[in-house]
């Protein structure tokens, strides 16, 4: 297996979140990895021991590419990407994946050592449009019907091109909604209100995936050096009115113009709803993991009932805010 030599370069972009500090602490472990360097617009969620981690505004340009290229990475893991309403609006949302994106494809290409690119994508880039597939294989056209999935979709095409030209292996984890304790979701902050609503016209069956296991399959996707789309989805599917019902929440069934108002409340109550987690209330978000275990060795360990669970089960919401939206 080409990552089992010790001595790796491996650099994590998006280090500082709460799923990249996870990756990190993983990595660390790992005794294929020599040297570990991340960057973030904010500092690791976690404590390090040996990780070199720099503070950096995704509009830094040319020190985004001075860094990378003067660690000259074997192995890239791009977790930088902005979950619109997870921490900041979809106007940085989109500004920040973008930034982020374009700085390190730009290194990339003067890393002469770089054998592997791992980055993020999710399941929002199948869409839910009419004739898609309720549980899309990562053989699925990519067909984004929100502004998350058409964030995904374009940033995948960024990186696809730039493996091909290259020559370089490229793995994208297309990721099911994580979940984590510390992490910050528009859909578990929505899920975890005392009131939560519901489609009452199609109460549609979705998929998460803890963020422990969206770890362990970043880790894996890098020793293996990964070369195609891989789903991560945990086993099992739920809908919004059973997760109510699981965490004695007061179930609120809403049609077609109730969510409009739903969503202005629920920014007053700082649980915004994005479109894509609207998207999934009412048509399901679903996806074909099986090949998961093929490719990476590892599948995830917790079903998507038991992270319900394990969502309610936890005490503090992670509001949005808490990002600071420029770093020196």
């Amino acid at each position: 297996m080409a990552g089992q030599n010790g001595g790796q370069r491996v650099l994590v972009s998006g280090m500082g979140s709460e799923l990249g500090s996870l990756v990190a602490v993983k990595l660390e472990a790992e005794p294929w990895v020599g040297s570990l360097m991340g960057i973030d617009v904010d500092p690791p969620r976690r404590r390090l021991r040996r990780a070199e981690f720099h503070l950096l505004a995704t509009a830094s340009h040319d020190r985004i590419v001075e860094l990378v290229t003067g660690f000259n990475p074997h192995v890239l893991l791009n977790i930088s990407v902005w979950e619109p309403d997870a921490r900041v609006g979809l106007s940085h949302a989109r500004r920040f994946t973008a930034e982020s994106a374009q700085a390190i494809i730009a290194a990339a290409a003067d890393c002469r050592a770089l054998e592997a690119i791992v980055m993020r994508s999710g399941l929002e880039v199948y869409g839910r449009g009419r004739g898609t597939p309720t549980r899309p294989d990562e053989s699925a056209p990519l067909n984004p019907t929100s502004e998350f999935g058409k964030m995904l979709t374009h940033l995948e095409e960024q990186f696809n091109v730039f493996a091909m030209r290259n020559g370089i292996a490229l793995g994208t984890l297309r990721l099911a909604p994580v979940l984590g304790k510390h992490v910050p979701s528009p859909l578990g902050r929505l899920l975890r209100q005392p009131v939560v609503p519901y489609s009452a016209l199609a109460d549609a069956p979705f998929a998460v995936v803890q963020d422990g296991d969206a770890a362990d399959a970043f880790v894996a996707a890098a020793a293996r050096r990964l070369r195609e789309p891989a789903n991560l989805v945990a086993t099992g599917a739920i809908t919004a009115l059973q997760s109510a019902m699981r965490g004695r929440r007061i179930p609120f069934p809403l049609l077609g113009p109730g969510w409009g108002l739903a969503g202005r409340l629920s920014h007053v109550f700082g649980a915004p709803i994005p479109d894509h987690v609207v998207e999934l209330l009412h048509r399901g978000r679903l996806g074909d993991g099986s090949r998961a275990t093929e490719l990476l060795g590892v599948a995830p360990t917790a079903s998507t009932p038991e992270v319900i669970d394990h969502l309610y089960a936890w005490e503090s919401i992670v509001r949005v805010g808490s990002i600071r939206p420029v770093v020196a």
